[in-house]
C-alpha cells in the first residue's frame, strides 16, 4: 500500500469531514473484525527528471520477482507508483510489496538487491532514497492486476496522550464501514489503515490509504465522505482528540500494481 504513498482524502478540512462521516446503514449492521498483520515495504526514491522514462525498465524486472512471489503465496500485493504530485523534498517514483509476515517482505527484498545492477533503481542515480516498513489490521482488496490506478494516501500523528486503541477504533467504527462500501460498488480497487512496524519516525504514524481505478473515484470517495457527516456527529469530537492535524500529509499517486 503501499506507502504506497499518501494522497488526497480532502485536505484538513477533509479530514474532520471524514471524521464526522456516518457509518453507512448497511455497513453498520456488520461488525468490522481486526484482521491477521499484513505487512508493507515501501521503497521511495527521487529520481533527477531526465530519468523518469527509465524507471519503467526497473519496474519491468521488478514485476517478474513480484509476480513469481505473488503467485507462490510470498506475497498478497505489489505495485510501483509515480507521485502526481511533487514536493521539494518528496519521492519522484515509488516501489512497495506486501506479504502477511516480515519475513515474506525480506525474502522479496533479497532477491531484488540481488538483481543485476542494469536493473537496479540505483543505476539511476537517485538523488534521495528512503524506505518504509508498515503494518495494517483493516484492509480489503479486489483480487487482480490494475494498471493506471490513482493511490490516494492521507498520512496523521496521533495526539501523544492518544489511547492505546485509537487506530482500532478510528478503523472500526469510521474508516472500514464507508471504505467497504466503496469497493463493494467498485469505487475503489484497495483501502487500508496503515502505521509502522519498523519505526523510522517517531511513534504514532497513521495512515489512510485507497485505490480508485478512474480519476473519477477520486471525486466519487470525497462526496461519500462529506455526504455521511451528519448522521454519526459524535465520532468528529472523538477524532479531533486523537489526531494531531498539524502533522497531516497527502499524497497523490498513479501506479500498476496487483493483489492476490
Amino acid at each position: 500500500m503501499n506507502a504506497r504513498n499518501w494522497s488526497v482524502f480532502t485536505g484538513l478540512c477533509g479530514v474532520a469531514v471524514f471524521a464526522l462521516s456516518a457509518v453507512p446503514s448497511g455497513a453498520q449492521a456488520t461488525e468490522v473484525k481486526e484482521k491477521p498483520a499484513m505487512y508493507s515495504y515501501i521503497a521511495d526514491w527521487q529520481f533527477p527528471r531526465e530519468r523518469w522514462g527509465d524507471v519503467a525498465k526497473i519496474n519491468a524486472a521488478d514485476n517478474i520477482i513480484f509476480q513469481a512471489a505473488l503467485t507462490d503465496g510470498t506475497l498478497v500485493g505489489y505495485g510501483n507508483d509515480a507521485n502526481m504530485v511533487h514536493t521539494p523534498d518528496g519521492e519522484s517514483h515509488d516501489t512497495w510489496w506486501s506479504s502477511t509476515s516480515l519475513a515474506g517482505l525480506l525474502k522479496v527484498l533479497d532477491k531484488l538487491r540481488a538483481l543485476d545492477n542494469a536493473d537496479s533503481p540505483i543505476s539511476l542515480n537517485p538523488t534521495k532514497h528512503w524506505d518504509m516498513v508498515l503494518v495494517s489490521h483493516y484492509y480489503n482488496w479486489k483480487p487482480g492486476p490494475y494498471t493506471g490506478a490513482y493511490i490516494n494516501v492521507a498520512m496523521y500523528q496521533l495526539k501523544a496522550d492518544a489511547p492505546d486503541d485509537a487506530v482500532s477504533t478510528l478503523s472500526k467504527n469510521v474508516i472500514v464501514p464507508t471504505m467497504e462500501k466503496l469497493l463493494a460498488d467498485g469505487t475503489i480497487l484497495e483501502y487500508e489503515v496503515d502505521t509502522e512496524a519498523i519505526h523510522t519516525d517517531a511513534p504514532g504514524l497513521v495512515a489512510i490509504v485507497y485505490d480508485t481505478p478512474q480519476p473519477e473515484g477520486v471525486d466519487t470517495v470525497r462526496a461519500a465522505i462529506r455526504g455521511s457527516g451528519k448522521d454519526n456527529p459524535l465520532i468528529g469530537p472523538a477524532f479531533d482528540s486523537m489526531i494531531d492535524y498539524s502533522a497531516h500529509r497527502d499524497e497523490l499517486l498513479k501506479g500498476n500494481g496487483a493483489y492476490k
